[in-house]
């Protein structure tokens, strides 16, 4: 009978082409290699629950579907994501010190998880109760605890990911986590598109946050059970002690001032997604059936480029930066094109192409960021480096805000083609990047 430890090792070196004997343990403790197996397939798990319980309450596709749906204001759908992003992104800078006084984080980004699934038990309660505008505020409130929630779990996130797998492994891990959680998600648009074709319910809605809400609780257990050594707790800073920190690491590093600029300017494709949906939602209709096509765009587009991505981003993070932004770009110019086509192939079908490439896109942009954050910072000062970039990084998605007011007053085309020249920018900010 095969061990538990040998089976994670088979399935570790089936999925990685990396050897017991031969095992790569680059910038982790040689404590950790031992366990590279276990906690390689428990982080997997983990984001396989987390991210089906992303799509399934997307701020960027289910929720603007939703909030249009019940009659609340656009204005509210606008926002999802820039709330979402300033939430997760603000407050990091005054809790990495606080993480970094913690031998283990694996717990501070348990309980994150488990405030995310709560917050989407209460939205869940409110899409039931309520609607129109009402509604709209409630979702903002709860994903803004969601939001402040997801930022702490990202600093703990990343430095439990630099302590426990090595360099070189991080991205395939990234990709494997968002591969599976798309077939799942292509699972469930089926399951939307087949058996709720034609209907608004909102129950349905209410299903579908509530089924996140639990799977951010199985994430939150999974991710706990990562076998995770204790580390260096040393240098722990006051939050304003440790702004000063970010604010001397930035000034004297040119690399990571660049690498700020080019994220930055990146986010101009996730921002894109919810003006997208409301866009395709009036064009083929608001049937959840035709939600259903879209989650099943969602999930493909998972299933499709993230093993690529992440083997890209292993290869040269910095280069995938590069071309996502290219990507990006060309991607938002074509979507700008789509209401000259023939209305006869305006379809559900062709614009669901268009949110498979969007969602392809972002994936692609997250791991790129990603994998070259953590590859570029010190062990040490890791969740310093996170905390200064997401901190910046959230700033930054006010000037996105005031974006989507100017898309208001004028029109969302305008919109689109702003954000495809923020993304051709990313692309060439990216060019002068340090390879790490």
């Amino acid at each position: 009978m095969t061990k538990p430890n040998e089976l994670n090792d088979r399935i570790y070196e089936a999925i990685t082409d990396d050897s017991g004997e031969e095992r790569s343990c680059e910038n982790i403790p040689d404590e950790a290699c031992d366990v590279v197996p276990g906690s390689y397939l428990r982080n997997t798990i983990s984001g396989v629950f987390s991210k089906l319980a992303e799509q399934l309450a997307s701020p960027g596709l289910i929720l603007p579907w939703l909030l249009s749906a019940t009659g609340a204001s656009s204005f509210f759908a606008g926002a999802l994501v820039p709330i979402k992003d300033a939430g997760s992104l603000l407050p990091q800078l005054a809790v990495s010190a606080k993480i970094r006084a913690r031998s283990v984080r694996k717990t501070i980004w348990t309980l994150s998880a488990v405030i995310q699934g709560i917050s989407l038990l209460l939205m869940g309660v409110a899409v039931y109760l309520t609607e129109g505008n009402t509604l709209g505020w409630i979702v903002l409130g709860t994903l803004t605890a969601f939001s402040l929630a997801s930022g702490v779990a990202s600093v703990a996130f990343k430095d439990v990911l630099g302590k426990t797998i090595p360099k070189g492994k991080r991205g395939q891990l990234l990709a494997l986590r968002s591969t599976l959680g798309g077939i799942l998600t292509t699972a469930g648009g089926f399951v939307l598109y087949r058996y709720v074709e034609g209907t608004n319910n909102t129950i349905t809605y209410v299903v579908l946050i509530g089924s996140a809400a639990v799977l951010w609780f199985a994430s939150a257990l999974t991710f706990y059970s990562i076998s995770e050594k204790p580390g260096a707790t040393e240098g722990g800073r006051s939050p304003i002690k440790e702004l000063k920190q970010g604010m001397a690491l930035l000034k004297h590093s040119p690399n990571l001032q660049r690498f700020i600029l080019a994220r930055a300017l990146l986010m101009a494709i996730p921002f894109s997604q919810p003006f997208l949906v409301l866009f395709g939602k009036d064009i083929v209709g608001s049937g959840l059936d035709n939600l259903g096509v879209m989650v099943i765009a969602a999930g493909i587009a998972g299933i499709v480029s993230s093993p690529f991505w992440g083997r890209f981003a292993d290869y040269s993070s910095r280069k995938l930066m590069i071309v996502i932004g290219l990507f990006g770009s060309v991607l938002l110019a074509a979507a700008i094109a789509f209401p000259k086509l023939p209305e006869t192939i305006q379809t559900t079908y062709l614009f669901a192409g268009i949110i498979v490439l969007q969602v392809m896109a972002h994936g692609g942009a997250r791991l790129s960021r990603k994998t070259y954050l953590v590859d570029m910072a010190p062990a040490k000062e890791r969740p310093l480096y996170v905390a200064l970039s997401n901190t910046l990084i959230g700033v930054s998605t006010i000037f996105f805000v005031v974006l989507g007011l100017i898309a208001d007053v004028f029109s969302v085309t305008i919109m689109l083609w702003t954000l495809s020249i923020l993304s051709l920018f990313s692309a060439v900010v990216s060019l002068g990047l340090k390879e790490v």
